[in-house]
């Protein structure tokens, strides 16, 4: 069976080809600046790639373009469309409806359409991929499979918030967590590692975006981000945290309408804005190496916020046993995960410097005999919605 796995943001598309036979990656690519100039397609098959610029005004002529890729007589992969017997979508918010990965139906797709509020930047790009996909493969099954579904099992008191609750019954205003697909991945990993399906697991999901899951016995119980990826840890450009009347006080000082705070928060914050030279962690690493005190105190910040919500989901599950770094920093900075550890010792935590220093690749860093783990995991999301896409259709 082959899975075509598909991941559409606002003006980029992603997408990876599985033979499900083995979980071999066939062929993966990437368009960028959909509908802006400068449009190309990098289609990677195997160890080749392979350029095309055009004109790539919407994402029905982005997937085209991606179809017509897999099956070219020369770089293609397959030799016609029937070839792919399946399609698998990120999709960022499904909201309430969804608590798990479901074949995309007319009523699937109506659902989708009345969370787009709740993600109005995410939810219409992968529901144009969705649309796209219907029209050039029309009887192929296809499946969506959501950020926010894993935290679905998230206990009331830990997704509720403080506020009138008739705009939770009005509006769904609730915590719903993203990285669902990530989180899950590598705690399952982690479980089995450890050989303890019961164990109790904080996932820590590192990178320009960040977020915490405290796991137990495989179940999402809490997670840092809230109704949208703005709220929990200090991230790339996002705030996290912070007092909400500093919303109204900032706007009135500096002349802001609603929108431009927004901005503000999501753009303009998080640790490009406490360092004032990037949203990168080497760029900010390598400054502060070079004595840039407000770089050092971008990267104290962040351990901070990232220790500080480790602890509280030790106590929220009345325990760990194993911590997991995962994603872009999570996995290839050694020092982060260094400084995040170091204040971690009341948990049994001592790491071996040796095996910290490798990059990328599942092991565990803890020296032998500690009390709580501590493992890096690559994560591989696309394998999860390749996996649930695989498991559904063939139902």
């Amino acid at each position: 069976m082959k899975v075509l796995v598909i991941n559409c943001g606002s003006s980029s598309l992603k997408y990876q080809l599985f033979d499900m036979a083995d979980e071999s990656v066939l062929a993966k690519g990437l368009v960028e600046r959909i509908g802006l100039p400068g449009s190309i397609l990098i289609h990677r098959p195997g160890e080749a790639k392979v350029e095309i610029e055009a004109e790539i005004e919407n994402h029905d002529k982005a997937i085209s373009m991606v179809l017509a890729a897999l099956t070219d007589a020369n770089h293609g992969v397959v030799k016609s469309l029937d070839e792919i017997n399946a399609v698998g979508h990120r999709v960022v918010h499904g909201g309430e409806a969804f608590s798990g990965s479901v074949e995309i139906t007319p009523a699937v797709m109506e659902a989708l359409k009345a969370n787009v509020e709740l993600a109005p930047l995410h939810n219409p790009p992968n529901i144009m991929g969705i649309e796209a996909c219907t029209k050039l493969m029309p009887g192929t099954p296809q499946c969506g499979v959501f950020d926010t579904a894993f935290h679905q099992t998230m206990p009331a008191e830990a997704y509720i918030y403080a506020l009138p609750y008739e705009y939770y019954e009005k509006y769904k205003i609730r915590r719903y967590g993203f990285h669902g697909t990530s989180h899950r991945f590598v705690s399952e990993r982690a479980l089995s590692m450890l050989n303890n399906p019961q164990a109790k697991v904080i996932t820590c999901h590192l990178g320009n975006g960040a977020s915490l899951a405290a796991i137990n016995a495989g179940k999402s119980v809490d997670t840092s981000m809230g109704m949208t990826p703005l709220e929990g840890l200090v991230m790339g450009t996002r705030s996290g945290d912070i007092d909400p009347a500093l919303i109204e006080f900032i706007m009135n000082k500096e002349n802001l309408n609603i929108n431009q705070m927004n901005n503000v928060l999501n753009k303009q914050s998080g640790v490009l804005g406490i360092s004032g030279v990037s949203s990168d962690f080497r760029d900010i690493e390598g400054a502060a190496d070079q004595g840039n005190k407000r770089a050092q105190l971008a990267l104290d910040r962040f351990a901070y916020v990232v220790k500080k919500y480790i602890g509280s989901y030790a106590a929220a599950m009345d325990g760990v046993d194993a911590i997991v770094f995962t994603a872009g920093l999570g996995e290839n900075s050694a020092f982060m995960r260094s400084k995040i550890c170091g204040g971690l010792s009341f948990l049994g935590i001592e790491i071996d410097e040796e095996k910290n220093a490798k990059r990328g690749e599942e092991i565990e860093i803890t020296k032998p005999g500690c009390k709580t783990k501590v493992f890096v995991i690559p994560t591989n999301e696309e394998l999860v919605i390749a996996r649930d896409t695989q498991g559904i259709t063939k139902k």
